[in-house]
């Protein structure tokens, strides 16, 4: 991964990637999804969710305040 970028979540659900990434995008933050996963149908491995390094800290408030 690019120095620029860094992790914001690591999870194995990968829907829960996708609707975070789909969050960040509504909030004109970019993202990238990185799945770590063996194979689609082994459930070993996690899939990560990467922002730019600049937008780290917008990008848990923003979940943070869609959680509440």
């Amino acid at each position: 991964m690019e120095k620029d970028w860094a992790l914001l979540i690591s999870t194995n659900l990968p829907q829960e990637a996708e609707l975070i990434k789909n969050l960040l995008e509504h909030n004109e933050i970019d993202s990238i999804i990185l799945n770590k996963k063996d194979s689609f149908y082994v459930t070993v491995g996690d899939v990560e969710l990467y922002v730019n390094r600049n937008d780290l800290i917008k990008a848990k408030f923003v979940i943070e305040q869609n959680n509440q």
